[in-house]
């Protein structure tokens, strides 16, 4: 069973996280020094505690993002993702790669005045429908 964290340890954890992640580490101990010298906590076991969970959200964070819990490191980290664009889009490659579509599509696509489309190519397979096997064994359903 897991332990119950109070509302306070928790905050405060964050809180320390936020402001000194660079001095914070995986290791416990280093985190309860930490927390002794930058906080002012009023007893030995609050201050394991939250050295404890602050110890939890820094193996957390090296996994990856935490909610509730804004980096400089991740806030850049993600503006960089989302800044980022390709030279080529994916849906561009596709498209330059060919596209098959059945014969009922491409007599569509010729209703609509779209039949002469260079990268669309016809296929017939028979029946676009999605081929079930059958099922085995004598059940009655």
């Amino acid at each position: 069973m897991g332990k119950v964290r109070t509302k306070t340890v928790k905050k405060a954890s964050k809180i320390i996280v936020e402001k000194y992640y660079n001095s914070l580490t995986t290791d416990f101990d280093t985190n309860k020094k930490v927390c002794q010298e930058i906080a002012v906590i009023p007893t030995k076991r609050m201050r394991n505690k939250i050295a404890g969970f602050t110890t939890h959200l820094m193996a957390r964070i090296k996994k990856g993002t935490v909610r509730g819990i804004s980096l400089k490191l991740q806030e850049e980290e993600r503006e960089r993702r989302m800044d980022y664009v390709p030279e080529v889009s994916y849906v561009d490659e596709i498209i330059n790669k060919g596209i098959e579509v059945s014969e009922d599509v491409s007599d569509m696509l010729k209703t609509i005045g779209f039949g002469d489309l260079k990268q669309v190519t016809r296929v017939t397979h028979g029946s676009s429908a999605p081929h079930y096997q059958k099922r085995r064994g004598n059940k009655s359903y």
